[in-house]
């Protein structure tokens, strides 16, 4: 993480409890260590279970409360049900629900087969919904709640080898619009937060090159490079209760890239 001192702190979020898929590494990672930082509970879900273990004992070093990691694949819908609710037997009902979790692998489109293409749904698509299916009995019960879905520009811009992830990410959108719809009568509020090109370890070990950075500065408004943090604050936000009125809507960083 970059110098927090400058930035909010939300004391609505001081011991909420709040999950994190795919939180071991990239965005997922930066999440966890903010929503710690903010004093609340967290707990998180990923595949990498040696990276988990790591940045558990990396958050609680900063003296901040000591995250709660679970080993699992979020493709394994009946385990991740298992498990979130291990998660709120131990810590308490999940008041923030963050669909992070996913894979921008690159497949070209002449070599995707079914069980391909239903593998890139149950990583990037299903266990978003059946997440938060799972959390907001209890956000209903409770009139409060935030479920926040990580979509993608991608989905909106000109990329090739990505259709069954862009695919995935349309849908988030949609799911994020309907899920806004069935829950927010009972105060449950449902975003779906669209990073642009996010500077995460992965991304500047695979895709990264000069003349892809020369691209993506000439596409963005601002041409600095985007890193996780200024996604993750934008999380936060829309976790805490300064966010109470918004719902059902997509939240654009990525320096001005998307224009519509």
């Amino acid at each position: 993480m970059t110098d927090e001192t400058r930035y909010a702190i939300y004391p609505s979020l001081r011991d909420a409890v709040v999950l994190v898929s795919g939180g071991a590494s990239g965005l997922g990672a930066e999440f966890v260590a903010q929503f710690a930082a903010q004093g609340a509970r967290v707990a998180f879900v990923d595949v990498a279970a040696e990276a988990g273990e790591a940045l558990v004992a990396e958050v609680a070093e900063r003296d901040q409360p000591r995250p709660v990691f679970r080993a699992c694949d979020v493709r394994d819908l009946d385990a991740y049900r298992r498990v979130i609710a291990e998660i709120a037997a131990e810590l308490g009902d999940v008041q923030v629900l963050v669909n992070n979790a996913g894979s921008d692998t690159r497949h070209p489109v002449a070599e995707v087969e079914p069980r391909y293409w239903d593998e890139r749904m149950r990583v990037n698509l299903d266990h978003q919904f059946f997440a938060a299916q799972a959390v907001a009995p209890a956000m209903r019960a409770a009139g409060r709640g935030s479920i926040i879905n990580m979509g993608s520009i991608s989905a909106h811009v000109d990329l090739l080898d990505l259709t069954a992830y862009m695919t995935a990410k349309a849908g988030i959108e949609g799911l994020t619009r309907s899920l806004s719809r069935e829950y927010g009568p009972d105060g449950v509020r449902v975003n779906c937060v669209l990073p642009g090109w996010i500077m995460t370890p992965r991304q500047l070990e695979n895709w990264m090159t000069p003349e892809a950075d020369a691209h993506r500065a000439a596409a963005q408004a601002l041409p600095h490079r985007l890193e996780p943090g200024d996604v993750a604050r934008l999380v936060l936000w829309l976790a805490a209760d300064d966010s109470r009125s918004c719902t059902g809507q997509r939240w654009v960083v990525d320096g001005g890239w998307l224009h519509s």
